[in-house]
């Protein structure tokens, strides 16, 4: 039982900038990593970052040197800053977060919209 808030998509202009947030609440273990996968009708879902408790991150090819994800333990909540925005990036972003104990347990956020047009 896990539940998120996301806020920060929208429309945006290429090479605008938007920073996502996901706040998450529930179960959630001492051990967890959270981040997000982006998806777009008719390809695959994508991640685009992730960073765990500890605070090691990992990004997709195609977003590294752009975005940058952060946390704030204390409000089980991260931050995805998104720079230099591409059409490429327009997707369903959708956060998630990873119970890490015995056997690991994902849990999905609704998503929200990015759009990078002119």
């Amino acid at each position: 039982q896990v539940q998120f808030v996301e806020s920060g998509g929208g429309l945006v202009q290429p090479g605008g900038s938007l920073r996502l947030s996901c706040a998450a609440s529930g179960r959630i273990f001492s051990n967890h990593n959270m981040g997000w996968y982006r998806q777009t009708p008719g390809k695959q879902r994508e991640l685009v970052a992730s960073i765990t408790s500890g605070g090691s991150t990992n990004y997709g090819d195609s977003v590294k040197g752009r975005f940058t994800i952060s946390r704030d333990n204390a409000k089980n909540t991260v931050y995805l800053q998104m720079n230099s925005l591409k059409p490429e990036d327009t997707a369903d972003y959708d956060c998630y977060l990873e119970n890490v104990g015995e056997f690991a347990v994902l849990y999905w956020g609704q998503g929200t919209q990015v759009t990078v047009s002119s």
